[in-house]
């Protein structure tokens, strides 16, 4: 019989860095963006403001190369930890497909893009590759780590994932929420922009403002999603 080894268990380079991949291009995303709204020619209100506004060259002219540049790294890194990961095809394929789409949004010039509003298309076909990687993913290790903290059932566990995973899903509801409430009730008012503010609307029919607040989610998602994928040493 063998002795019990006290030794501490080395972690693999490729496990021990991907979360590292994730957290880095999640953070270059918002280095990007910070630096393009400090360079915006006037106030930037992100409450009111949406993030194209600091994509575009006629908008933002000194910092929407700042975003882009952010944004398609982050495509890159994610695109590159997606591919460490191994677990159901679906998901990684979604993942895959959706950070794709996030560097193209960011890095393909309008004179490539041959259809109306291509980088609204590619921007909208990120977004939901994103997230369905992400919570597909985060549904699946949630359910392990709970397994393993909880002495419970497999059916409390996946309970739990999935109130988590249902957490990620609000803000998208209540973006959609207001979107329609401001269609419905007030359909003479514009896009949503400072004018807004002025006005006196209520920040939380803003679009602007639940479009940041669900960027901010899912990079906290992002993270801690990389954090535990790394711990549960998901191969």
């Amino acid at each position: 019989m063998s002795p019990i080894s006290n030794a501490p268990v080395r972690i693999p380079f490729s496990i021990r860095t991907r979360g590292a991949v994730a957290a880095l291009g999640v953070l270059l995303f918002w280095v990007g963006i910070v630096m393009a709204a400090q360079r915006y020619p006037s106030e930037y209100d992100w409450r009111y403001m949406t993030v194209s506004r600091l994509l575009e060259a006629d908008h933002d002219p000194a910092g929407y190369l700042w975003a882009r540049a952010g944004i398609a790294l982050c495509g890159v890194f994610g695109f590159v930890w997606a591919t460490l990961l191994a677990q159901r095809r679906a998901a990684i394929r979604a993942l895959q497909a959706g950070y794709f789409f996030m560097a193209c949004a960011a890095m393909l010039p309008e004179s490539l893009l041959r259809v109306p509003k291509g980088h609204e298309m590619l921007a909208i076909l990120a977004f939901v590759g994103i997230w369905c990687g992400i919570v597909s993913v985060m549904f699946q290790s949630s359910v392990q780590a709970l397994l393993r903290r909880m002495r419970g059932t497999t059916g409390r566990a996946r309970l739990y994932a999935a109130a988590l995973v249902l957490a990620a899903m609000l803000p998208l509801v209540l973006a959609g929420t207001a979107q329609a409430y401001v269609y419905l009730e007030i359909p003479d008012l514009p896009w949503v922009s400072l004018a807004w503010r002025a006005r006196g609307v209520p920040v939380f029919i803003s679009f602007a403002f639940w479009e940041w607040v669900t960027c901010l989610v899912l990079s906290a998602y992002m993270v801690a999603l990389a954090v535990t994928a790394t711990r549960l040493k998901v191969a």
